[in-house]
C-alpha cells in the first residue's frame, strides 16, 4: 500500500470505530508518521476465518478492536437470521461467553447489542468461563449461534473470537464460507447496536450465571467411568492445579472438591489476569507454564499436577515417576485416557456395541492402536475440534449406528462424552483424576500404565517444531516455505528415504522416487503437508490459522519389546536427525 492509501484506510477506520481509545491510538500513529506500523495494521483485514477471528488488540483493520468486532458480528448476525436453527418457539438465540482477555468483556457485550440489534435474543455470561461452557450453553439453551471470545493460549496482547454452530461445535462448511462472505459483504456504515439497557428491557439480551454452571458441572460428574471410586476414595488423591491465571479455577475446583478431592491451587495463578504475569505463555504445552505448579506439587508430594490454559479447553498434566514429577505429553495423555475410557467401560459393560474414538492426523498413532484394541472405530479428520465434532454430527444421522466415546487432539485437547462439541479440559481433569485413582488402586503408577501400554504396542514418541513469523514478511515466508516443500520435497528426512508425500490441500499422494501420483484419501482442503518415511517416521507441516507460526509434527516409534531403554534411545536418535534437518529447511527458508 503507497502512504496515500494507508492514510485514507486509516481515516475510514477512526471514523467508524466508536471506541476513542482505539481511534485515537491510529490518530497518533498519523500524526507520528509512523508507516511501517500503520502498514501492518491496515495492509489488510483481519481475516475472519473458518473459526472466527483471533489477532493483535489494537487500532486498525488488522487489529483485535470494537469496530472490527461489531462489523464480523454483523455479518454472523445477518447470516444467523436468515440461516441459523429456529428454537420451538420460532426464534433464534445467541450464548456469548468470554474469559479474561484484555477488553473481552467489551467485545462479548459489543457482540451481544449487534445481535440485539438484529431481534436475536442473547444469553450472555455474567463473569468470565471457559470454552467448554460456551459449547455446552449453545446446547442447553438451544441457540442458534454461539461466540467465545478469547485468544486460548496466545499471549496477552492477543483477543479473539470463535464462532459456534447450533450443535455446540464450531462452525464446518457451508456455514464457515457463507459466513464470512457475509462478513465481508459489510460496509462501515451498516453495523447497528441496541443500547444495552434497551435490550435488557425488551429481552433482546439476558444474563446467565449460577444456573448453567450448575448444569455444567452436573455434565462433567455425568462422564465419569467409576463414579463410586471418585466418591469413596476422591480423598486419598492430593491433586495441585493451576489455571494459568485464566478462567479454570471456580469449575476445576468445584467438580474435584465436590467429588473429595483435596485440591491446590498455585495462589500466585490462582486469579484471572490478563497479562498472565508469572509465565512467558499461559499454554500447558509449554513445560515452563507449569514450573510453579511443579514446584508445589513437589513440595505437597502431589499425586498429580494439573494446568489448564486461560480458556479451559486445554489440559496438560504432570504425575509421579520415581523421586520426580514427570510431564505427560498430550499425545500420551489422550493415549492414557484412551485406555482407561474405552478399557474400563468394557469391563463395566458401559461400552457401546459399535464405540468411535475420533483423533488428527497429526496425533500419534499409538492412539488408533490401543482404541482398536478394546475394539474401537478410529476416525482421523483434520486439526481441529471441529473437524471431530463433524464426524460426531454424522454419526448421530444413524441412531442404530456407531456411538462416539471420546476423541482428542495432540495439542492437549480433550472431548468425553457427546454434551460439549469442543475441547474440555474440566471433564478431562476430573477422569484424568479418576483414571490416576484407578490404577493406583492396582498398584502401579501412571508411569507405569503408559510403560506397559508401550511394551504391548511399541514406543511411540513425538516432537513439534514451531517456528514463529510475524508480521506481513513472516507470512510470506511461511507461504514461501509450504511452496518449496511442495514442489520440492526432500528426498530424505534425518537420512530416511522419503517414501511418500500427501498433500492435504490437493488431496494427492506422491511418490518421489518414481514422480506417480495417486488420490488421496478425501480428508477435505488444508493446507498441510505430510511426509511418509521408509523406517515408518511420519512428519507433518502445518501453518497454523489462529497465529503467526508453521508447526512441525515428528512422530516416530519401534517394533513392541519388554526393555523399553535400548528402543527409546533408537526413536530420540531418529528424532533429533528429523529435527536436525527440518531446522535446516526453516533457516534456509528465512534468509
Amino acid at each position: 500500500m503507497t502512504q496515500e492509501e494507508i492514510r485514507k484506510a486509516a481515516e475510514t477506520y477512526i471514523e467508524a470505530e466508536q471506541d476513542q481509545v482505539f481511534a485515537d491510538e491510529v490518530k497518533d500513529l498519523l500524526g507520528k508518521e509512523d508507516w511501517l506500523e500503520l502498514s501492518d495494521r491496515f495492509y489488510t483485514d483481519l481475516e475472519f476465518g473458518t473459526g472466527g477471528l483471533r489477532g493483535v488488540i489494537g487500532g486498525g483493520f488488522n487489529r483485535m478492536n470494537p469496530f472490527v468486532v461489531a462489523r464480523a458480528t454483523t455479518g454472523l448476525a445477518r447470516y444467523t437470521a436468515r440461516a441459523g436453527a429456529l428454537r420451538s418457539d420460532g426464534s433464534r438465540a445467541a450464548v456469548i461467553s468470554h474469559d479474561n482477555r484484555r477488553y473481552s468483556r467489551e467485545f462479548a457485550l459489543s457482540a451481544a447489542l449487534v445481535f440485539a440489534a438484529h431481534g436475536i435474543k442473547t444469553y450472555l455470561v455474567d463473569a468470565l468461563r471457559p470454552t467448554p461452557l460456551l459449547s455446552f450453553a449453545v446446547r442447553y439453551y438451544k441457540a442458534s449461534v454461539g461466540i467465545m471470545v478469547t485468544a486460548s493460549h496466545n499471549p496477552p496482547q492477543y483477543n479473539g473470537y470463535k464462532v459456534y454452530w447450533d450443535d455446540g461445535a464450531q462452525v464446518v462448511s457451508p456455514d464457515d464460507t457463507n459466513i464470512i462472505q457475509e462478513v465481508m459483504a459489510v460496509k462501515p456504515g451498516e453495523i447497528r447496536q441496541m443500547e444495552k439497557d434497551a435490550a435488557l428491557k425488551e429481552g433482546l439480551l439476558e444474563y446467565i450465571g449460577a444456573e448453567i454452571d450448575d448444569a455444567f458441572v452436573a455434565m462433567v460428574k455425568r462422564q465419569s467411568v467409576q463414579p463410586d471410586l471418585l466418591r469413596q476414595k476422591g480423598s486419598e488423591v492430593r491433586a495441585v492445579y493451576t489455571p494459568l491465571h485464566g478462567t479454570g479455577a471456580p469449575l476445576v475446583e468445584r467438580v474435584l472438591g465436590e467429588l473429595g478431592v483435596q485440591v491446590m491451587t498455585v495462589p500466585e495463578q490462582r486469579d484471572p489476569d490478563t497479562e498472565f504475569p508469572t509465565v512467558a505463555f499461559p499454554n500447558p504445552e509449554e513445560a515452563s507454564a507449569l514450573e510453579m505448579a511443579l514446584d508445589l506439587g513437589r513440595r505437597e508430594k502431589a499425586d498429580i499436577v494439573i494446568g489448564t490454559d486461560p480458556d479451559a479447553d486445554r489440559l496438560g498434566i504432570a504425575v509421579p515417576d520415581g523421586d520426580d514429577l514427570a510431564l505427560v505429553t498430550g499425545n500420551q495423555l489422550g493415549v492414557l485416557l484412551a485406555d482407561y475410557v474405552l478399557g474400563q467401560r468394557k469391563v463395566l459393560g458401559t461400552l457401546p456395541p459399535k464405540p468411535v474414538f475420533i483423533t488428527t492426523i497429526v496425533t500419534t498413532a499409538l492412539q488408533r492402536a490401543v482404541a482398536e484394541h478394546y475394539g474401537a472405530q478410529v476416525h482421523e479428520t483434520l486439526t481441529g475440534f471441529k473437524h471431530i465434532a463433524s464426524v460426531m454430527r454424522d454419526l448421530e444421522k444413524d441412531p442404530e449406528g456407531p456411538r462416539f466415546v471420546l476423541g482428542d487432539e495432540e495439542s492437549y485437547g480433550y472431548l468425553i462424552g457427546t454434551e460439549v462439541r469442543d475441547k474440555d479440559a474440566i471433564t478431562a481433569t476430573m477422569l484424568t483424576v479418576e483414571m490416576a485413582l484407578h490404577w493406583r488402586n492396582q498398584g502401579i503408577s501412571v508411569m507405569d500404565r503408559l510403560r506397559q501400554i508401550w511394551q504391548k504396542f511399541g514406543y511411540y514418541q513425538e516432537q513439534t517444531i514451531s517456528r514463529n513469523f510475524e508480521g506481513q514478511a513472516g507470512k510470506a515466508t511461511m507461504d514461501a516455505l509450504m511452496q518449496q516443500l511442495r514442489t520440492t520435497p526432500p528426498a530424505t528426512l534425518g537420512g530416511a528415504a522419503v517414501e511418500r508425500m500427501y498433500d492435504v490441500k490437493t488431496d494427492r499422494v506422491f511418490f518421489p522416487a518414481s514422480g506417480a501420483s495417486e488420490a488421496g484419501p478425501g480428508l477435505g482442503s488444508s493446507n498441510v503437508l505430510q511426509f511418509f518415511l521408509a523406517d515408518g517416521t511420519r512428519v507433518s507441516a502445518r501453518p497454523s490459522g489462529t497465529e503467526p507460526k508453521i508447526k512441525f509434527y515428528i512422530s516416530a516409534c519401534s517394533e513392541p519389546a519388554q526393555d523399553l531403554t535400548a528402543l527409546q534411545c533408537a526413536v530420540r536418535d531418529r528424532i533429533a536427525a528429523i529435527e536436525e534437518d527440518i531446522l535446516t529447511i526453516i533457516e534456509e527458508a528465512s534468509r
